[in-house]
């Protein structure tokens, strides 16, 4: 089995793990990438889409948002639909003034992929990672044994880093699933579009002027294959209330896959020289838009922890890493679940599914009608 030395390695290259090495190569810290995936896989995976006021400074504070400034699109407004009405809440004007700032995953990935090679850095795609220790700080990847003073767990829910971490586990299932729908279609709306109905939720989220993110709640289980380009439009037509409000713009669809909506918390995201970030830290549903915005968070934290644990031997800051991490993670945490109490019900008929549709109406009407509500919403929505 090869050794390779390296300062920091990192698992996984997806927004947490490239904005990390980037930060560090600029710092000047010797820092390898390792990815399962092609390069083409993960510069092509569309994933999130609207970066919070925090990530954006994130990125440009540390010359990586030049894609960003050139093609990203600023968004600040959000429409509700039920059977009542359609109201826009304008959260750009509410709260703190933040707003959100739509730019696809895909090239935010392809962006930092490249600035990370031109700052000298290496990424080894297509390789498997095995085994990751924080206590002795190595890495097993296909045929090599990698010894590092510190290791950056940022390869997902399903990578190895998190199961080398013990720690008590938080878990919840929402019981809801989306059918997550990517439509070569213009944006249907000027706005991101909740929409609530008797059928299930529906969502309409702008991606670029050309690719449009629609969501359906679809029973759990559920087959996307079983879900034709017809059937998609048809029921978004039915849920988006498109004979009171607009046709959609239609167009090809070019993916569909279910989304099961969970969060995972761990009571620690660092054993040893192994630290966690992105969604290897924390499981987040996609209600809020909050998923790639912490992993941004996470990795600036742990790229300040890092430098100056490299640079003046104080691990200070890396010692309280999950302590600094973690108030944030519950926090959006439990934003996320108010969002998604606020865009389901349950169905049925019986005394309990009708008292909770109620209560899900008046959370609805508060936020059209209260100030200091829609003052929360907007500061909960885009903050982290």
């Amino acid at each position: 089995m090869g050794k390779i030395d390296a300062d920091v390695v990192i698992v996984g290259a997806g927004p947490a793990g490239l904005t990390l090495g980037n930060l560090l190569r600029a710092a000047g810290i010797d820092c390898l990438i390792l990815e399962r995936q092609s390069r083409e896989h993960v510069e092509n995976r569309a994933r999130a889409g609207f970066l919070a006021a925090n990530s954006v400074r994130v990125l440009t504070e540390n010359g990586l948002a030049a894609g960003l400034i050139e093609r990203g699109a600023r968004h600040d407004t959000c429409a509700f639909r039920n059977d009542q009405a359609e109201f826009e809440l304008k959260y750009g004007e509410l709260g703190s003034g933040e707003v959100h700032t739509v730019y696809p995953q895909q090239f935010l990935v392809t962006d930092l992929i490249a600035e990370f090679l031109a700052r000298g850095g290496e990424i080894r795609f297509g390789t498997e990672v095995s085994s990751v220790s924080g206590m002795d700080a190595t890495v097993i990847a296909d045929d090599l044994l990698l010894r590092a003073k510190y290791i950056a767990g940022c390869d997902g829910r399903r990578g190895v880093s998190l199961k080398s971490v013990p720690a008590r586990v938080f878990r919840r299932d929402h019981d809801i699933s989306w059918l997550a729908i990517l439509a070569e279609a213009p944006p249907s709306m000027s706005a991101i579009g909740y929409a609530i109905h008797e059928r299930g939720f529906a969502g309409h989220m702008a991606r670029t002027p050309t690719v449009t993110r629609y969501y359906l709640e679809v029973p759990r289980g559920e087959d996307p294959e079983e879900w034709g380009d017809d059937r998609i439009w048809d029921e978004l037509h039915v849920r988006m209330r498109s004979d009171r409000y607009g046709e959609l713009k239609r167009g090809a669809i070019i993916e569909r896959r279910i989304v099961d909506m969970a969060s995972r918390v761990m009571d620690t995201i660092q054993r040893g020289n192994l630290f966690l970030a992105g969604d290897a830290a924390s499981l987040i549903s996609p209600a809020a838009a909050k998923g790639a915005n912490l992993a941004l968070m996470e990795a600036e934290i742990l790229a300040h922890a890092l430098i100056k644990a490299h640079t003046e031997s104080d691990t200070t800051a890396l010692d309280r890493y999950s302590a600094d991490c973690l108030p944030r993670i519950w926090r959006a945490q439990e934003f996320s679940l108010w969002m998604i109490n606020l865009l389901h019900g349950p169905a049925g008929y019986d005394d309990e599914a009708v008292f909770q549709r109620a209560l899900r109406d008046a959370r609805l009407e508060s936020l059209r009608v209260s100030r200091a509500h829609q003052d929360f919403f907007a500061e909960n929505y885009v903050g982290i």
